[in-house]
């Protein structure tokens, strides 16, 4: 059985060292004794001959293989995988799916996450979390619950790492009001504009638009999706993405129901009245001061959030680990067929969960401390949106050569899709003239101690 099969490989999860001497320096010339005496080196660099160190490495062929002994059948393993729009050739000693992980990390979209915001405006806090450390804590939950379920922890990660690669600045807010602009004109969905960047707007490059991910990585970051397109030729649609990608998914929730609550407790935003009345709260609180009973502030929220997180993950392994099992999935293609997700809650916890995404709407995306600022931010993106229509070369010379093969309107979105809050700033109030738009607003305390 497919549970049975998780349970007996978790412990064959492991990592392997490898090391190779790429290069080694010789004839190292050191002149002048005396303090603060200019050090010189020469450094030689040999060829290696490849053959006779073969053996002291890994070899992509090495970790495919380690990968069919030690996953899951049901496991999208990276020497299976359908490959890239454009034609490659593989890596030597990194898998499909460790290259596509290293390309987002790469690229100037995963950098620019630093400086989006996640739900508290990028600049009032050191502390609060922002697009690109809410991405590495979603890719660190997918790796773990990958990892339990015997399944392939990079592909998971891969997808947890573009997930927001097409988030608008300002949050959530920015994206209401990008989709608004766009109305009229195909619409905007940052799910889908994180494929168009990988896809289209990454241009880092000579051979291809995009960054070329693997079909697997892309069919991840198609969230929401009533259909899948088909696999192959002639194929059928589907209605599942692969576990991975199911599970990136689910871990996209788990993170932001946990440090939306964080940051929003940090904010001092959330009373513990307010908080005493969500289930999921109540539950960990209860737990940590049973194992913890002088714990106090700030040290006592904290112990909560990472219950919170042990909870939701422990729930999500053990209920999918049931869910595979009955569904008999012996392949990724099986996963595929299903009628519905495998990687899921169990009814009580997904009960709660619906509570608490309705308590974080209540009580922080529309308190009035986050909702008037991200008001005020989005009516700086309509005007700069509205600004860039109406004189399209104030995008630069290479976002104004796709006008004419996708059109004013989309080549605006992506440009603006892309901006950071503070980017977005900086043009509105050169656009205005008002210089006071760079003030973010109140900043909350930033003790390093806290």
């Amino acid at each position: 059985m497919a549970r049975d099969f998780i349970l007996d490989r978790l412990h064959l999860a492991h990592f392997y060292r490898a090391a190779a001497r790429a290069f080694r320096s010789s004839g190292i010339a050191i002149a002048g004794a005396a303090s603060g005496a200019r050090v010189t080196r020469k450094i030689e660099i040999d060829r290696i001959d490849i053959e006779s160190v073969k053996g002291t490495w890994k070899t992509r062929e090495q970790m495919e293989a380690t990968e069919r002994a030690t996953l899951a059948p049901f496991a999208q393993k990276s020497g299976d995988s359908r490959g890239r729009k454009y034609p490659e050739q593989s890596h030597g000693y990194r898998t499909e799916f460790q290259r596509d992980r290293a390309r987002i990390i790469h690229s100037r979209a995963f950098r620019r996450l630093e400086y989006k915001t996640q739900v508290f405006l990028n600049g009032t806090g050191d502390h609060l979390r922002t697009r690109l450390t809410h991405s590495i804590e979603v890719a660190s939950i997918s790796r773990t619950i990958a990892r339990a379920l015997a399944l392939n922890e990079d592909l998971a990660e891969a997808i947890a790492l573009a997930h927001d690669l097409g988030h608008t600045p300002f949050g959530h807010s920015g994206e209401e009001i990008l989709a608004e602009c766009m109305r009229d004109h195909g619409g905007f969905e940052h799910n889908r504009q994180s494929l168009r960047v990988v896809e289209l707007l990454e241009n880092a490059y000579p051979d291809f638009p995009g960054l070329n991910l693997t079909f697997e990585v892309r069919e991840g970051l198609q969230k929401h999706q009533d259909f899948y397109e088909a696999t192959s030729p002639g194929g059928e649609k589907y209605k599942c993405p692969s576990l991975e990608a199911q599970i990136a998914n689910l871990a996209d929730e788990i993170t932001y129901y946990s440090h939306d609550l964080d940051d929003a407790v940090d904010f001092e935003i959330l009373s513990a009245a307010q908080l005493e009345e969500n289930v999921v709260w109540q539950r960990s609180q209860r737990s940590v001061l049973t194992r913890y009973p002088e714990a106090r502030e700030p040290e006592l929220h904290k112990l909560i959030i990472r219950d919170i997180i042990d909870v939701q993950v422990q729930d999500v392994v053990a209920t999918s680990a049931e869910s595979i099992s009955k569904a008999k999935a012996q392949s990724p293609d099986d996963v595929r067929k299903q009628p519905a997700p495998l990687i899921r809650y169990g009814a009580e916890l997904y009960r709660a969960n619906a509570a608490l995404r309705k308590f974080l709407y209540a009580n922080v995306y529309y308190h009035p401390r986050v909702a008037k600022v991200n008001q005020r931010a989005c009516e700086m993106l309509r005007k700069v949106f509205e600004s860039y229509l109406a004189d399209p070369s104030q995008l630069g010379d290479v976002a104004t050569k796709r006008i004419d093969q996708e059109g004013l309107h989309r080549t605006v979105c992506d440009y603006v899709a892309g901006m950071t809050d503070r980017y977005l700033m900086e043009e509105y109030a050169r656009i205005s003239g008002d210089r006071d738009a760079l003030q973010v607003g109140p900043v909350h305390a930033n003790r390093p101690g806290d």
